[in-house]
C-alpha cells in the first residue's frame, strides 16, 4: 500500500502518523509545499507578540524527526501540480524539477490560502499575511526594525490576535472591519464588549468601513478607507479571510462546490482512492445542516485520523461527525468564544429558535475574584441546542467546551440542568453558569419566563409599559427614559400603580442581569398582567446599543 498525502500540518500529518501507526509496511509520503511540514499555525501570533520567544517552539516536527519516530518520507518544497485519477499519479514541482508520483491511496489536505480582494496596492511589500512560520519570523522582524503603525485588515479571530500581538510590541493598531463589528461570527451583543477591550488596549476600531487602497511610500504606506480616511502602516497585515486551495483538483475532475472539496462522512471525494481533509474541504454544519467549509485545527486534525482509519480499517472506521466550529480569542483580559450557529445562520437555514442572554459568576461570588460569565444561547422550540456565545475574563473556555460537547452531544437546553460539574468555590458555584443557563432555557420554551429584547426597547417604549426594578442607585448610572422604576422588593405593595401607570398595555420589566426582572414577571403574571423580562437585562441592553447607548439612555457615567 502506497499513501501519498498532500499537504502536511494539521490534517495531512494526522493522516499520515495514523497511517503508519496502522500499517508498519505501507510507504507513506507527505508533500508538503513550503517549507515546514508540521508547525505551530495557532501559535504563529504569539511569536509575533514575543510571548513564544524561541522559533524553534513553532516547529512541531521536522522532516527528520518524522522519518526517525514514524518513517515517513515527508518532501517539503514539494508542490503537487496535479493529479490523474485514472493513472493514480501526482505531478509534483520539486526543487529539482517535475516529477511523477504514483499511489493506491491519495490524501488531499491543501488547507486554503488568504484571501486577497481587488484592492490597489496590495502588491506593497509592507502588506504581510499571517499564516505560515515565514509569516511571523518576518512579520516579528519588521516590528523589531522600528515599525510603530499597523493596520490590520480584517477583525476575524487571527485578525485581532495579530492587533493584539503588534499592540504588545508597542505599536499603534488600527484593526479595519467591513462588517458592522469585529469577530462578525459573533452576534453583535456579544462582540460589543470585544471592540470595548479592543480600545481599553489602546486598539482603534473601525468597523463598517471598506479599505479601498493601500498606497506605497518610501518611508511607509498609507491605507485609505471609504470614508476616506487616510492610516499610516509600517505594516498592513491582511486577515479577511481565506479560501479552499483546490483548483488543480477540480480539474482533476474531484466534485467541488463553492471552491471546496465535497466529502462523504469517511472523508472520500467523488473520486475513488482519493480522500480530503481540512480547511479545503466541505463541511456539514451541526446546527444547521448546511454545507461550508470549517477552516480550524481541531476538526482538521481528527478529520486527518479518520481518514487514514477508513483507507486501512474501513470495517471500524468512525465517521467524521458534523462540525460544530468552536471557536476561542483572546484579547487583552478578555476571552470570546463560540460553538454552533449564530443568529445569522440560522435565519439563512430557516430554523425558528430561542435565544437567551445570562451573566452570572464565574465562581462563587462570594469567594475572592468573581467575575462575570457573558453567555449566549440559541435553542429551538424542541430545546435542542444550537450555538452558543460567551466573553468574560475567567471560565469563558471550560463553559463553551461544555456547551460544544452538549450541541455534539445533541442535549436539549434543559439537560443543562442537570450537568454535574466541578464546585469548589475558586472555581464555580453550587448551581454554574451552565445549570443556570438550563434553568432559563426551560422557563423561556415552558412560558415561565418569556423574554422581551433588547432589539425592541424603542418599539416597546411606544406599546408597553417599560418596568424598571433596579434599585434607585442603579439609575444614577443609567436609566430608560420613560421606564417606570419600582424595586422588585416593593413591587407586591405596589402593583396598583404598575397598573395604573400600564392602563391595557402588557408590561415588559428589566433590572441589571435578568434575575431580579424574572422574579417580578413571576409577581406579574400571577397578578393577571401581561408580562416578559428583558434577556440579559440592562447588561445586555448596553452592549446591544453599543456606541448608541449614549443617544438612547440617561447616562451619568
Amino acid at each position: 500500500m502506497k499513501i501519498v498525502v498532500v499537504g502536511g500540518v494539521a490534517g495531512g500529518m494526522s493522516a499520515a502518523a495514523r497511517a503508519r501507526r496502522l500499517d508498519e509496511q505501507a510507504e507513506i509520503v507527505v508533500l508538503e509545499r513550503g517549507e515546514h511540514v508540521s508547525f505551530a499555525n495557532c501559535g504563529l501570533p504569539y511569536y509575533v507578540s514575543g510571548e513564544i520567544q524561541d522559533r524553534a517552539k513553532l516547529l512541531v516536527q521536522t522532516p527528520e524527526s518524522l522519518k526517525a519516530a514514524l518513517d515517513l518520507d515527508v518532501r517539503v518544497r514539494h508542490e503537487v501540480t496535479a493529479v490523474d485519477p485514472e493513472a493514480k499519479t501526482v505531478t509534483v514541482q520539486t526543487p529539482g524539477g517535475s516529477l511523477s508520483l504514483d499511489y493506491d491511496a491519495l490524501v488531499l489536505s491543501p488547507g486554503a490560502s488568504a484571501l486577497r480582494p481587488p484592492l490597489p496596492g496590495l502588491d506593497s511589500p509592507r502588506v504581510r499575511t499571517l499564516r505560515t512560520v515565514e509569516d511571523a519570523l518576518d512579520m516579528r522582524e519588521t516590528v523589531e526594525a522600528g515599525a510603530r503603525h499597523a493596520v490590520v485588515l480584517g477583525g476575524g479571530f487571527i485578525g485581532l490576535e495579530a492587533a493584539e500581538a503588534l499592540n504588545m510590541q508597542g505599536l499603534e493598531v488600527t484593526v479595519v472591519e467591513l462588517a458592522e463589528h469585529v469577530l462578525p461570527p459573533l452576534e453583535a451583543e456579544v462582540a460589543y464588549p470585544v471592540t470595548c477591550e479592543l480600545r481599553r488596549l489602546g486598539i482603534t476600531v473601525r468597523s463598517g468601513v471598506a479599505a479601498e487602497s493601500v498606497e506605497p511610500g518610501d518611508a511607509q504606506d498609507t491605507v485609505v478607507l471609504a470614508d476616506g480616511s487616510r492610516l499610516p502602516a509600517d505594516l498592513v497585515v491582511l486577515s479577511v479571510g481565506v479560501r479552499p486551495d483546490t483548483k488543480i483538483y477540480e480539474d482533476a475532475g474531484i466534485a467541488c462546490e463553492r471552491g471546496a472539496i465535497v466529502v462523504d462522512d469517511h472523508g472520500r471525494t467523488s473520486v475513488p482512492g482519493i480522500w480530503a481533509v481540512g480547511d479545503a474541504v466541505l463541511s456539514t454544519d451541526a446546527a444547521t445542516g448546511v454545507k461550508r467549509p470549517v477552516a480550524l485545527a481541531g476538526p482538521a486534525n481528527r478529520a486527518g485520523r479518520q481518514v487514514a482509519d477508513d483507507i486501512l480499517r474501513p470495517e471500524s472506521a468512525r465517521p467524521i461527525p458534523a462540525a460544530v466550529g468552536t471557536a476561542i480569542v483572546r484579547v487583552g483580559e478578555l476571552t470570546a468564544a463560540m460553538t454552533g450557529a449564530n443568529r445569522a445562520s440560522l435565519a439563512s437555514a430557516g430554523i425558528e429558535h430561542h435565544t437567551m442572554h445570562l451573566h452570572p459568576n464565574n465562581h462563587a461570588g462570594y469567594f475572592p475574584g468573581a467575575t462575570q460569565v457573558h453567555l449566549l444561547v440559541h435553542f429551538d422550540d424542541d430545546g435542542r441546542l444550537l450555538g452558543a456565545q460567551v466573553t468574560g475574563q475567567e471560565g469563558v473556555d471550560k463553559r463553551i467546551d461544555v456547551l460544544a460537547t452538549a450541541i455534539r452531544a445533541g442535549m436539549t437546553v434543559g439537560d443543562l440542568i442537570d450537568l454535574d460539574l466541578a464546585y469548589a468555590p475558586p472555581y464555580g458555584s453550587a448551581k454554574d453558569p451552565l445549570n443556570f443557563a438550563g434553568m432559563l432555557g426551560s422557563n423561556v420554551l415552558d412560558r415561565t419566563v418569556p423574554l422581551w429584547f433588547a432589539d425592541d426597547l424603542e418599539q416597546r417604549l411606544q406599546d408597553s409599559l417599560v418596568l424598571d426594578v433596579r434599585q434607585p442607585g442603579e439609575l444614577e448610572v443609567e436609566r430608560i427614559p420613560g421606564a417606570l422604576n419600582i424595586p422588585h422588593t416593593e413591587l407586591r405593595d405596589r402593583l396598583d400603580e404598575v397598573r395604573q401607570a400600564a392602563g391595557d398595555k402588557p408590561v415588559r420589566v428589566l433590572c441589571r442581569s435578568g434575575v431580579r426582572s424574572a422574579i417580578a414577571h413571576r409577581v406579574l403574571a400571577q397578578a393577571g398582567f401581561d408580562s416578559a423580562s428583558l434577556s440579559g437585562g440592562m447588561l445586555t441592553l448596553l452592549d446591544t446599543l453599543g456606541d448608541r447607548a449614549p443617544e438612547v439612555l440617561e447616562m451619568n457615567q
